[in-house]
Order: structure tokens, then sequence, then C-alpha cells
């Protein structure tokens, strides 16, 4: 069926209520680019926010090649910084700054940028419904009219139809639980913003900090926006204390400590299992929802905006499928996709982590003193390759991850490294 002639039996229930071809929970990234690529297709897309916007999220905010790359055409970035800079410091100590002539990467402020990707939607022909909490999602039973329907439940008992649902409500998504995701890796960030003074708002213009932290996995950031700076910090989940602790030190030793931070804010990141499933029957799931960011970095918007894209594209075909074999088969299609893609660039996150948990100061020498290295950060971050890219292209990375997935493999044949 051609996106351009739905027939008009298609757009009801027997009983004359409205059937959405695509419903999209959640809009974030994710979501807003779902229902943006199925809107534009030519569906009757319905968007749903439990929250009203524009809202806050915990997020430094960094918006790679990757991200910008995967915007609508016309998206206008709304910056507060742009990125020449990067100080790189391993437990406060041993700090350098390396410096680019081209931007490497800009920094926005996630109420404004989601906003931003709603009304693009809304332009390509979304409806938006704010303040809504979906509490489950059904395949079968009374509230599902045909085997092409899914019913959506509201809080407070209202029914919404679609042909097809798309999943982007977040780490704790309801409809992550309803499809099976599974989680490999669960991670606390702690974020702080904070007001200064023009004259240290000037010292952090154009340059970013990154901290390789006390506790292994983890890392700080100072993000300048402007009159004010993310900072924050990331481990996994399970130190919720030390966490603390270093987000505090950090905030600090930075001279910072003095400033009263007008949002102070915690999130859990969730990275799925590699057999965890994207979609049930006419249900996908995308972003967050999925478990789907970068897992050393923990590097979600990028991951967001390009599986929302996705899942968007292939809805429009589940929305088509007029049975349950097409269905899977677009299904299938989907997840083919995302981990042909966006799955590589996870498993060589996987790696690297593992790995700079236990050596962060190989990476820190590594990022500050070997130009091949910090070239590569320049060009992943400008969006020109990608880890799983540059693992593919460059034998000596292969051989050089090869070589640290031996000692991953033999623990105590350098437990005296972990920190060296």
């Amino acid at each position: 069926m051609s996106s351009e002639n739905s027939s008009a039996d298609d757009a009801s229930a027997d009983d004359g209520q409205q059937v959405w071809d695509v419903v999209v929970v959640g809009a974030g990234p994710a979501g807003a680019s779902a229902a943006y690529a199925a809107a534009v297709a030519g569906r009757r897309v319905l968007l749903l926010e439990k929250a009203e916007l524009p809202r806050y999220k915990t997020c430094g905010g960094g918006i790679i090649g990757p991200s910008r790359d995967s915007l609508p055409p016309g998206f206008e970035l709304p910056f507060r910084d742009r990125v020449h800079a990067v100080t790189f410091s391993l437990g406060g100590r041993f700090a350098r700054t390396r410096r680019s002539r081209q931007m490497l990467f800009g920094l926005i402020n996630r109420p404004e940028f989601d906003q931003q990707l709603v009304e693009h939607a809304q332009k390509a022909g979304a409806e938006l419904r704010t303040g809504v909490t979906v509490q489950r999602v059904e395949q079968h039973g009374s509230a599902v009219p045909d085997r092409r329907t899914v019913a959506v439940v509201l809080q407070g008992g209202e029914t919404v139809l679609a042909r097809a649902v798309v999943g982007a409500d977040g780490s704790a998504s309801r409809i992550g639980a309803h499809v099976g995701v599974k989680l490999d890796q669960v991670d606390l960030g702690l974020e702080a913003e904070i007001p200064v003074p023009q004259t240290v708002a000037e010292d952090w213009k154009g340059r970013v900090l990154i901290d390789w932290g006390p506790i292994p996995g983890s890392y700080g950031w100072v993000f300048p926006k402007g009159d004010t700076l993310t900072v924050g910090v990331i481990s996994a989940r399970g130190e919720g204390a030390a966490t603390k602790r270093y987000l505090e030190d950090f905030i600090g030793r930075l001279g910072l400590a003095g400033f009263e931070p007008s949002i102070s804010s915690g999130h859990l990141t969730r990275c799925r299992a590699d057999d965890s499933p994207l979609s049930r029957g006419r249900v996908l799931v995308c972003g967050d929802a999925a478990g789907l960011l970068e897992p050393w970095t923990r590097e979600g918007i990028s991951f967001a905006l390009r599986s929302g894209r996705l899942a968007g594209e292939w809805a429009v075909r589940i929305a088509e499928a007029h049975d349950a074999v097409d269905t899977r088969r677009q299904a299938l299609n989907y997840a083919f996709a995302i981990k042909a893609g966006l799955g590589v660039e996870m498993s060589v996150g996987k790696r690297l982590l593992i790995a700079f948990e236990r050596r962060p100061g190989l990476f820190h020498a590594g990022l500050t003193g070997v130009r091949p290295v910090w070239k590569a950060f320049m060009d992943i971050t400008r969006g020109a390759t990608s880890l799983g890219e540059i693992v593919r292209t460059r034998p000596m990375v292969q051989r050089a991850l090869t070589a640290l997935d031996r000692r991953q493999a033999d623990p105590a044949g350098d437990a005296s490294d972990v920190s060296s």
C-alpha cells in the first residue's frame, strides 16, 4: 500500500474510533525523530508525551556529527557554544588541552533542542498530545478490534488505536517492558547546571573538560553554555555514594563550589543486552527505551536520533502490513538495520569500556599524546567516521583491541595496571 493512497476505510475502527497509522510514545529526540519520519511519509501520526513541553532532561547536551547528520532538513541547531578544544585530565591531574581549527561538536540545552524537534514533526503533519501518560499497550483482547491494530491504553482509561506503535518513552520505558527489552549495563549520571559570572564563562568558552574518574569506568565533564556550566559525572549503578562524592570533589576542584546550581539532577542510563528484542508484533522500540546508547561514553542523542528515524520509517511499513508474516518481516528488517549500524558501534564501545575500566591512564596518554588517537577522536565527534568504521578499516586498531581483550581474559596478568 502506498503512503499516498491510504483508504478511508483504514482510518477508523468498526465503532468509528479513529485509527492512527503510527502512534509514538515519548517526545524526546528518538520519539520526535520517529514521528517526523512517519509523518513525512504521509501517514497519520500521533505523538504522545507525559510532560508539558519544553521540559528539562539530565543530559550534557553535546551534539556530535552523527547527531547533526540525522536532523530533519532545515533544522537550525540552537547552539549555546561551539567546541574547538578539549582539556583531558586523569583524576584531576595531568591536564592537557588539545585544540582543533574546525569545530569538534556543539552544545545545546535539551529543552530547546527537543522542542524544536517536536515542532519539525508537527510541521511534517504529526499531531502532539502532552500531559498524557501511557499505562500499557495491548495487541490482543477486547480493546483491540482486529489483528492489524494495537491499543494504547492511557491513564484514566482512554484507548488510542494504531496500526503501529513506536516506544520512545525513555530508559524506564513501559513500551520497552511490553517488548521485553533486556539490559546489560546500567549507569548513574549526576549533573549540576551552574550559573557563573562572565569572567568564569569566558575562561570556558569554546572548551570542554573531560576528567577520567576515580571509579572504574567513570568520567566527569564540564560543558559551557553561555553563562551556565553543565557539570556532571557518570559511573556504574551501585556506586551511588561514591559517584555523588566524585561530583562534589570535581566541582570543588574546579573552583565552582561557591556557585549555587540552578538545577541538580540524576538519571540512569541503560544499555541493551546483545540479544534484547527491538520489537513485539506491531510495536517497535528505539532510543533509550530500546537501551540504545554508546556504552563507553554513554552518548545517547545520536543513537536516539538515528534509531528514531529508522523506527519511524519501519513503523510506516508495519502500518501497511496486512498480516502477521509481513509484520514480522518488517520488524526483523528494522532490527537488522539497527544492529548493522548502531549495534556494531555498541559492540566496539563495550570493548572500549572494559579496557577503559582497567586502563584509564592508557586512554589518557593516547588522547593527549598520540596524534592518530586524537585525530580519531576528532573524526568521530565531527561525524567523519565511527568507532565501528575505525576498527573495521584500521588493522592497528584491531590488533590493539584484540590485545586489550586478551588482557581482560587474564586479569591477574596486569592487576597492578588498573590506574596506570
